[in-house]
């Protein structure tokens, strides 16, 4: 009997520290706000409120751990063949819990206190994320390709858009710096200030924002003050097809302004230049060659 019983207590031993011990591959990490967020292994389901996320994941060739995205999330356009949970503010949580993700990845700019909170009430790990400067974009691209296993994807990747900045600050070095006003939206006016990432990316394009001085990210502006802001460059951002067309004829009729005098009024797609995701460096080049036509010629 003692026999059989020393062959059985160790067995029963290593039975109770496997109930109590962590699974081998449990890890944790920290998200972009600091928080730690532990997960019981890397995530093979995701749920992203975020179409920067989206385009990030597919563009590390990690989208088949993609069981939802929002409908703002188009881009590439095989984002749109993913289940979709809703919109950025009001997302359906119902639907995202029965997606049953591992991890839903969210940003304090888009998504609300509100859903954070919810999910957690629920048990549902979230990452969250912002940026304000290229270099976050590169860290948002790094920390997503170490999350999902697709580091081998994600050096290359952010090499080629190292390689892609610098060869625009190289373009525009030895120019001047015009006064570019970027209108975010028409009405209000709604201009990029000194957090937003569109404030840093006309500056690597060779421009000098001329809203870069205000505290808030995307402050609301009088036409007033932009008109006394003497712009000689102004950018009208688009938003794409369903957005609603640009009022260009209002800034026309504005010909007191250096910008409408030199015929310097151009369009720009926003969601290259919004969007943290691989293509702002698409949307940098963009602003280098409406702010410098001169040095891509």
């Amino acid at each position: 009997m003692r026999r059989v019983g020393a062959v059985r207590a160790p067995a029963l031993v290593l039975g109770l520290l496997l109930a109590v011990s962590p699974p081998a591959e449990a890890f944790s990490a920290r998200d972009m706000l600091g928080r730690e967020v532990a997960l019981a292994a890397p995530p093979a389901r995701i749920v992203s409120l975020v179409p920067s996320v989206t385009e990030v994941l597919f563009a590390l060739g990690a989208e088949a751990r993609l069981v939802g995205v929002t409908d703002f999330c188009d881009y590439p356009p095989a984002a749109r063949g993913r289940p979709s949970v809703g919109g950025m503010v009001n997302p359906n949580l119902e639907v995202i819990v029965a997606l049953r993700p591992d991890l839903v990845i969210a940003t304090t700019e888009g998504n609300r206190e509100e859903t954070f909170t919810q999910l957690k009430r629920l048990g549902v790990p979230t990452y969250l994320v912002a940026a304000h400067r290229v270099s976050d974009v590169t860290d948002l691209i790094a920390r997503l390709g170490a999350l999902t296993g697709s580091q081998h994807a994600a050096a290359p990747l952010l090499r080629r858009l190292e390689q892609r900045v610098a060869a625009v600050a190289r373009a525009v070095a030895p120019l001047p710096h015009p006064r570019v006003l970027y209108v975010l939206w028409p009405e209000p006016l709604i201009v990029p200030g000194r957090e937003a990432l569109v404030t840093e990316l006309i500056r690597l394009a060779g421009g000098q924002s001329v809203t870069a001085d205000e505290a808030d990210a995307y402050p609301r502006l009088s036409l007033e003050s932009a008109v006394a802001r003497a712009p000689e460059v102004i950018l009208l951002a688009n938003h794409g097809a369903n957005t609603g067309p640009i009022d260009e004829e209002r800034w026309r009729r504005l010909t007191s302004l250096p910008a409408v005098r030199a015929g310097r009024l151009h369009r720009v797609e926003g969601n290259l230049v919004h969007r943290y995701g691989p293509r702002v460096v698409d949307g940098l080049e963009l602003l280098a060659r409406a702010i410098h036509p001169e040095a891509f010629e």
